[in-house]
């Protein structure tokens, strides 16, 4: 699997990783705890099977045209009430045409993820996985509920074949 995926700017990843810490403190499920060296605040724009010839080309001219983009952080919620704990990104006009040129360059490539797709995504850092809704409560005490922001300033692919990360744009 490929992912196409917007890094925090620096002031913003300290803020999300803070988080991240807070939440492992209080024993609750976290980020903080996956110490692989890809691990880091991103939000994913698509993700599919592979890329097809030229594409990485193709998205680092779209991103190196388009980043930085400016974000405020909102909630922070369960996504379907037993799965990760996110904090929502507030979707302004330049992130939503920046998701669908994503779309449009990789509209040839095959296993689109359909809870990417422009009609079903909802854009959010993620702060833990397999997070119980029950736990809600005290995750939002734990973040303090602050609505930050920043700006998306870079761009990488995941591989999930080998974990590695490949820089489309900026420093991701």
């Amino acid at each position: 699997m490929r992912t196409v995926e917007l890094v925090c700017s620096p002031g913003l990843e300290v803020t999300v990783r803070a988080v991240w810490g807070r939440l492992a403190a209080a024993g609750l499920p976290s980020l903080a705890r996956n110490i692989h060296p890809t691990n880091r605040p991103h939000l994913t724009l698509a993700a599919v099977d592979e890329f097809p010839p030229g594409v990485e080309h193709r998205l680092a001219e779209l991103f190196d045209a388009a980043l930085p983009v400016p974000v405020t952080l909102d909630r922070v919620v369960v996504l379907d009430g037993s799965a990760p704990l996110v904090w929502l990104v507030r979707p302004t006009a330049s992130l939503t045409a920046l998701h669908a040129a994503v779309w449009d360059v990789l509209a040839e490539a095959d296993g689109h993820r359909p809870w990417h797709a422009p009609d079903a995504w909802v854009p959010h850092l993620s702060l833990a996985l397999r997070f119980r809704n029950a736990d809600l409560r005290l995750a939002r005490a734990v973040t303090g509920g602050q609505r930050p922001t920043g700006d998306f300033a870079a761009a990488r692919s995941y591989d999930g074949t080998n974990r590695s990360v490949i820089p489309l744009a900026g420093r991701g």
